[in-house]
């Protein structure tokens, strides 16, 4: 009898510098379907990234993310 491991799903928010409110949109369209991620929102008003998200995959899933948002808008950063 092997136990199935427990997936543990985490809701952060982290601050990102976004300059237009289309480039969020895409950036969030395209984090939402990375693998892990339950929910992602980009918040331009408030320049936050809202992650609900597999606890385990959390640091892959931020690197893809920071990739994600550099290739839409190289002057974008996101803070973890």
């Amino acid at each position: 009898y092997i136990k199935e491991k427990e997936i543990i799903i985490m809701k952060k928010t982290y601050k990102v510098e976004v300059d237009c409110a289309n480039c969020a949109a895409k950036m969030e369209e395209q984090i939402s379907k990375l693998p892990g991620v339950n929910s992602a929102s980009i918040s331009f008003m408030a320049q936050k990234l809202t992650l609900d998200a597999d606890e385990d995959k959390l640091d892959e899933i931020l690197k893809q993310a920071e990739k994600i948002i550099k290739s839409i808008d190289e002057e974008a950063t996101i803070e973890y």
